[in-house]
């Protein structure tokens, strides 16, 4: 693989997971630099499925994380992608 992205989108994540619970599952993968949960944790709207941005210190960890696909956590199967973060325009 020629991406050499920190990052992974996991979606379909059941709307009552946690970002401990993500951080929890995806620790052990490697380490965390950064995990942002759509809708957060407090929101005040009705969720029906979150995404998961991950960001890991080591792009290794983004390879061996897509084997988690398919791995139901809590009632769904997560769907692990990498994710090529945008460059801001100057």
């Amino acid at each position: 693989m020629s991406s050499n992205t920190q990052v992974i989108q996991v979606t379909n994540v059941s709307p009552s997971t946690t970002s401990e619970q993500m951080r929890t599952l995806f620790g052990f993968l490697g380490t965390i630099e950064e995990l942002k949960l759509f809708p957060p944790d407090d929101s005040p709207l009705p969720v029906t499925s979150r995404v998961c941005f991950v960001k890991f210190n080591e792009p290794e960890s983004v390879g061996v994380s897509q084997h988690l696909t398919n791995t139901v956590f809590v009632d769904r199967a997560l769907i692990v992608v990498p994710f090529a973060e945008a460059k801001q325009p100057a």
